[in-house]
């Protein structure tokens, strides 16, 4: 009887299109694919510009710059990056935050107000992406702050996963970064 079983098991999965292997002795089933959180509707964005692609880690986020500092502030690569799951600027990336400081702090936005606001991709709890947002935001305003921008006029923010727009690993990555952007 368990030979007919084992065998309608076989034609069934087969019928299906897929392919099945009897575990014998102590086998273990192949692994499950990871589940995917489901996109919440994206909230309107402001006048502020993605990468024209997604970086090509799905391990790296964006500091994404508003088009009306890039050109007030003459930086002509405005991407920077930092790793997945962190907060923490990385060294080779800080070049573009360096030119936004200095833009702010003695150049031709000096005076002005700046806006950071911090997001995830849609994996994590919503507790946990707003306080993640918000450590990455307070994170690149504290690298700011260092390179001699005013205190009083830097707002950091989360918004969590709130727009986030990814479905997979290259468009997650987009949803990880801190919008830099004129403040009030």
């Amino acid at each position: 009887m368990s030979k007919i079983v084992s065998l309608a098991l076989v034609l069934a999965g087969v019928a299906l299109g897929g392919t099945t292997t009897l575990a014998c002795g102590g086998d273990k089933p192949p692994p499950k694919a990871p589940e995917t959180a489901a996109t919440p509707p994206a909230a309107p964005v402001s006048a502020t510009r993605l990468p024209d692609k997604a970086p090509d880690s799905p391990t790296v986020s964006a500091v994404r710059i508003s088009d009306e500092i890039v050109k007030a502030c003459g930086i002509s690569a405005p991407d920077a990056y930092f790793a997945f799951d962190s907060d923490h600027v990385r060294e080779d990336d800080a070049r573009v935050l360096d030119q936004v400081a200095t833009c702010f702090s003695t150049g031709p936005l000096k005076g002005r107000a700046l806006k950071l606001v911090g997001h995830a991709d849609p994996r994590g709890g919503s507790d946990y992406n707003v306080a993640l947002g918000q450590k990455r935001a307070d994170s690149v305003a504290q690298y700011i702050l260092a390179k001699g921008m005013d205190k009083s006029k830097t707002e950091s923010t989360s918004r969590g996963a709130m727009d986030a727009t990814g479905t997979d690993g290259p468009t997650w990555a987009r949803d990880r970064r801190v919008d830099v952007m004129l403040g009030q």
